[in-house]
């Protein structure tokens, strides 16, 4: 019995345990099945949220490549607008030059019609001359009882003196239209040049003559026997005149360069006070260096001003040396600088390159600064200068024929050649002595009165002009035209002058009668 019930409350034991781990399976599966149900709604959650953010990024994505189609399509749209303004420029300008070509034909062909016009006067004067040489001649042979012979002579010789006055007559009035024509173009382009250039030139000596403060200075710059004298000539290549003259010494020297660093050397010297050999050769190695660089900072400084490129660095040292160069008085930098741009304003005027003018005439001169070196003219000695450090052969033909020793190459040499003709006779530009100035003047007006039926000659405006009186009695008007043409050609082949002379010659005719 107690086996039975013992047995029996195992059985109950295990029946329990049984149905306890069936009630935690049960309750296991029941918390999975909530933990699948909360997995799948986060990840449903989840996937809503990646898919707002992807629409979210897809939706920026859009509108980032919308703006960048439109500015895109904006770019474009500017280009073509810019296409369409240049290419209505460029359509007004070509309807600009057809009117101009229309108007030059409308122009030509009234020319042309005027000639056609004059053509036909001619003809019939020549019909008219013909009948009336016809109606003479019967005339004559009537009246005079000359021979056909002896009339044909008579007439031709008389319709000859007419023939040559209406010739004189008419080249008179060519020859006005012209000048008058090529007056009004060369004032044009050169009064647009000149006015648009204003430089000051200062006039340097080319000896200097330093002040110093006492006599006793004068003694310590000659030191013990001339020994500070001698030192400070060999030092700089100069000569130093101390003579009896007080308070001052003067340095003398070919080379501008040479007396600049003597210049300086001694002013610093006396500033000093310690004068003596050992000392002035410190002072004068120290000023050279100082004035190489002075010269090569002057040389870059005129390029920027000018406003030129690539030039080589040795012609940029020449053009700084040429600071201390002066020709008549007038300082050559600045003189070539003046040419450059009366030279790049005309090109500009004449539709030329204006930086190759400008540069053409900035290394004119170039050759003066070492024309005292080197043998020959400064014209050739400078466009050797140029061809062997790289300049074209326009600018070596401006630098050599601007003063007419080789003949012109392109039309920047003539430019050249004005500008600088322009830059040196222009007044206050060059000093000159009284004797060479009187001199010029005696001299044109000599030219002027070797020709016959002058009667008086005056060299006026400082020998830019020529006022010449004729006897009217002795020139006509035609033989007028010719005598002022040939005292242009004669002053022309025979003298020299700066600029132009202007040849004025005056015929008056006067008639006395007295009342009694």
């Amino acid at each position: 019995m107690e086996y039975v019930l013992l047995a029996a409350g195992l059985a109950a034991g295990a029946l329990a345990g049984i149905l306890l781990g069936v009630r935690r399976e049960r309750a296991r599966l029941a918390g999975a099945g909530k933990t699948a149900e909360e997995v799948l709604r986060r990840a449903e959650e989840e996937v809503g949220r990646r898919r707002k953010e992807e629409e979210i990024r897809l939706r920026d994505e859009s509108v980032r490549r919308r703006e960048e189609l439109n500015r895109d399509l904006e770019s474009r749209r500017s280009e073509i607008r810019d296409l369409e303004s240049r290419l209505e420029r460029r359509t007004q300008s070509l309807d600009d030059k057809l009117e101009a070509l229309a108007r030059r034909e409308t122009a030509l062909e009234g020319r042309a019609q005027a000639t056609e016009r004059r053509e036909s006067a001619l003809e019939k004067k020549e019909e008219e001359a013909n009948r009336l040489v016809a109606e003479q001649t019967e005339r004559l042979r009537q009246i005079s009882g000359l021979s056909r012979e002896e009339a044909t002579q008579l007439l031709f010789q008389r319709l000859e003196e007419e023939s040559a006055q209406e010739i004189s007559t008419r080249l008179e009035r060519a020859q006005e239209r012209l000048r008058e024509e090529e007056v009004a173009l060369a004032q044009r382009v050169l009064s647009l040049a000149i006015q648009r250039l204003a430089v000051s030139h200062t006039q340097e000596a080319t000896v200097y003559a330093l002040e110093i403060p006492n006599d006793d200075m004068k003694g310590r710059i000659i030191g013990r026997e001339g020994r500070n004298v001698r030192a400070f000539e060999k030092e700089t290549g100069v000569d130093l005149v101390v003579d009896d003259t007080p308070g001052v010494v003067v340095i003398s020297s070919f080379d501008p360069v040479r007396r600049e660093v003597a210049r300086r050397s001694l002013e610093k010297l006396i500033a000093d006070g310690r004068i003596h050999p050992t000392r002035i050769e410190e002072i004068v190695a120290e000023t050279r260096e100082a004035t190489e660089k002075g010269i090569e900072d002057t040389g870059r400084r005129t390029l920027a001003e000018i406003g030129l490129r690539n030039l080589h660095p040795r012609l940029v040292q020449l053009l700084g040396r040429l600071k201390y160069r002066t020709s008549y008085g007038q300082n050559v930098l600045r003189h070539s600088i003046e040419c450059a741009y009366l030279a790049s304003t005309m090109a500009a005027e004449l539709g030329l390159d204006a930086e190759l003018a400008r540069r053409c005439g900035l290394l004119h001169d170039i050759g003066k600064a070492v024309s005292h070196e080197v043998e020959g003219t400064h014209p050739m000695v400078g466009a050797d200068l140029a061809r062997r450090h790289g300049e074209t052969k326009i600018v070596v033909n401006a630098i050599a024929a601007h003063h007419e020793d080789v003949p012109y190459g392109s039309t920047y040499a003539v430019l050249t050649q004005v500008a600088d003709a322009i830059s040196a006779s222009r007044p206050g530009a060059r000093r000159d002595s009284i004797e060479r100035y009187l001199q010029r003047l005696r001299a044109l007006e000599e030219v002027a009165g070797s020709f016959a039926g002058v009667d008086q000659v005056y060299a006026i405006q400082a020998g830019r002009e020529v006022r010449v009186l004729v006897d009217a009695g002795r020139v006509d008007d035609a033989e007028a035209v010719r005598i002022a043409r040939d005292i242009a050609r004669r002053i022309e082949g025979e003298l020299e002058y700066p600029g132009e002379v202007k040849v004025t010659l005056l015929r008056e005719k006067r008639i006395v009668e007295y009342a009694r």
